[in-house]
């Protein structure tokens, strides 16, 4: 029986290996130069109830060192003076373009139905996407990312991470969580099989968004206008990715773990959605990250095969800690990865939590 458990316990921790192995396609790969085509860009912003946000993050958008672009601001029916505040800006800057959306009762607090009605009003073809509290953290963010669209390439995966807090572990675990899942997003778009962006960062076209015939196929669904839109829209010909340090965005994120939570409550509902062969490889490294963990304290406390089970822990942590601290390099996140052994475990554990909470109610969506 132990050693039927050992065998297990060493099946389990080649997978884990195996996909790690697999996140090396984006830990070490370079970023390659290209010819910028310097496209017309519209910057797409949807804003609900964010006045102090954009006072303080649309002036970032505006100072970009980029040609030819446009900066579309979505007002969606919000109760504060965000209305206002982007009107004050429009005074001063003609680039900006102003959406006004009412509540519509067949679309109510629907972000998809302001997105569709911020892109149709773009008068350029390359879109490019980030929330009302982001800011790109160069002035060559527009650049950067709309060097990505090459002949062929109709889709541009971009890093949208969050500001750092010293002093919260809250803030170092919301991060890590989020370079974790850039790890897997954009080493799956590097592998060939792309299944999903960040609204915080993501450009596409508008041809594309027109083929697919806009958020048609997931209208019903409050959320994923980003990934769920990347899921369907996406083949391995047609997208890009971008991790130029200078094409990064950084948000504002949650202060309380209570928030964060129902937060990951919406993303994963609408992971739910993916394709099939998503679903699968994201489900299958969740089971078998659970079941690393389970085999190793139950062989500890069996104390059988002690050294093997602790060699075996040391190999699967050292390959980790090579895929985080060279993807943190690039994502600029060193500080979060030398807690992932803790991280990890954590996050097993909430998403356990939050599976067990999406079974007994529906996360609420958008604002």
């Amino acid at each position: 029986m132990e050693t039927i458990l050992l065998v297990l316990f060493i099946l389990v921790s080649l997978v884990n290996l195996l996909y790690f192995f697999s996140f090396f396609s984006f830990a070490t790969s370079g970023i390659k130069n290209k010819i910028h085509p310097e496209v017309p860009v519209s910057v797409i912003i949807c804003a609900k109830n964010e006045e102090e946000n954009l006072r303080n993050f649309l002036p970032a958008i505006l100072d970009q060192e980029y040609p030819d672009y446009e900066v579309i601001v979505i007002n969606d029916a919000s109760s504060d003076s965000t209305l206002e505040v982007i009107e004050e800006f429009q005074k001063t800057d003609p680039r900006i373009k102003i959406v006004n959306v009412q509540n519509n009762e067949a679309f109510w607090a629907n972000k998809k139905y302001a997105l569709t009605l911020g892109i149709k009003k773009a008068k350029n073809d390359h879109l490019l996407f980030t929330d009302a509290d982001c800011a790109p953290q160069s002035k060559k963010w527009i650049q950067e990312m709309s060097r990505n669209f090459q002949p062929g390439n109709s889709i541009v995966l971009g890093y949208g991470g969050y500001f750092p807090n010293s002093k919260s572990i809250l803030n170092k675990l919301i991060r890590f969580e989020t370079l974790l899942t850039a790890i897997q997003y954009f080493s799956y778009a590097k592998l060939g099989s792309p299944y999903m962006g960040v609204g915080r960062n993501l450009a596409y076209t508008s041809t594309k968004f027109y083929e697919m015939k806009g958020f048609a196929s997931h209208l019903h669904l409050r959320s994923g206008d980003d990934d769920l839109f990347v899921n369907e829209a996406s083949t391995p010909e047609n997208t890009s990715i971008c991790f130029h340090p200078d094409a990064i965005t950084r948000s504002v994120p949650k202060t309380s773990f209570s928030d964060w939570f129902h937060q990951k409550r919406r993303h994963v509902s609408v992971a739910n959605h993916y394709k099939s062969k998503h679903k699968l490889l994201l489900g299958t490294f969740f089971i078998f990250r659970v079941l690393f963990w389970l085999f190793f304290a139950g062989l500890l406390s069996l104390q059988v095969f002690p050294k093997i089970v602790l060699g075996i822990l040391f190999l699967k942590l050292i390959i980790e800690a090579i895929v985080y601290i060279k993807a943190g390099k690039k994502l600029q996140e060193t500080d979060v990865v030398w807690l992932f052994p803790f991280f990890d475990i954590f996050l097993i554990l909430m998403q356990l939590a939050i599976f067990i909470s999406n079974l007994i109610s529906k996360p609420k969506h958008w604002k």
